[in-house]
């Protein structure tokens, strides 16, 4: 049975919105020691944070779009970890995918890889824009560049966040060798519990407490 710490453990506590204030940010921390989530997720510009011991500090990387260059993206995943962030969410090239340049995708990755080489990288694939066949193969290109994480959704894309069937295919595709991290639109614990059952090994949610709150200890 997954009990509520379980799920708590695999909650990356995100605050995500541009207007976020430094006061939100601190809020967002206390919060995610109340709960015992495994991080906090923030915006580049909120960094450096006073995370306390054994709180893991994530940070998102060409966000929403994706649609940077990839030195920007490298620049900007390094500057984060100068800044104290454990790992890196960053938002693939979703024109890339389009075009099906697959050496493309995977050297924007490799990219930030690269400036980052001892931080987590998690690859926001936006599964929710993507065919199956895209996201198998977005998956595969991830893995090659050497990310450590894929993950559904940055939840700004008008198309919709996290579905099971994009978790189960993402898992399918890298089996037990990356992890699946599963985000946007996960509000209550049900959801919360079918992309685990899906795959997914990590989750991305601002709606914690609702989540955590549908779980029994």
């Amino acid at each position: 049975m997954t009990t509520r710490s379980d799920v708590a453990q695999m909650i990356d506590h995100t605050l995500l919105k541009p207007e976020s204030t430094d006061q939100d940010v601190r809020a967002l921390i206390a919060q995610a020691q109340e709960l015992g989530t495994y991080s906090v997720c923030v915006s580049p510009s909120m960094l450096p944070i006073d995370a306390p011991e054994g709180l893991h500090v994530a940070c998102v990387c060409g966000f929403p779009s994706g649609a940077h260059k990839a030195e920007v993206k490298a620049a900007e995943a390094a500057q984060a970890v100068r800044d104290g962030a454990d790992e890196i969410d960053m938002v693939v090239n979703l024109a890339l995918v389009k075009q099906a340049d697959w050496d493309g995708v995977r050297a924007d990755i490799a990219a930030v890889r690269a400036a980052c080489p001892d931080s987590v990288l998690k690859v926001i694939i936006e599964s929710a824009v993507l065919t199956d066949e895209e996201i198998v193969e977005t998956c595969k290109q991830a893995e090659a560049a050497g990310a450590d994480f894929v993950k559904t959704s940055t939840g700004f894309h008008p198309s919709g966040g996290a579905s099971v069937h994009a978790v189960e295919l993402m898992r399918q595709t890298v089996g037990d060798r990356l992890g699946v991290k599963a985000s946007g639109g996960i509000r209550d614990a049900q959801s919360a519990l079918a992309m685990i059952e899906a795959g997914a090994s990590r989750l991305g949610l601002s709606s914690s407490a609702a989540v955590l709150d549908g779980l029994d200890d």
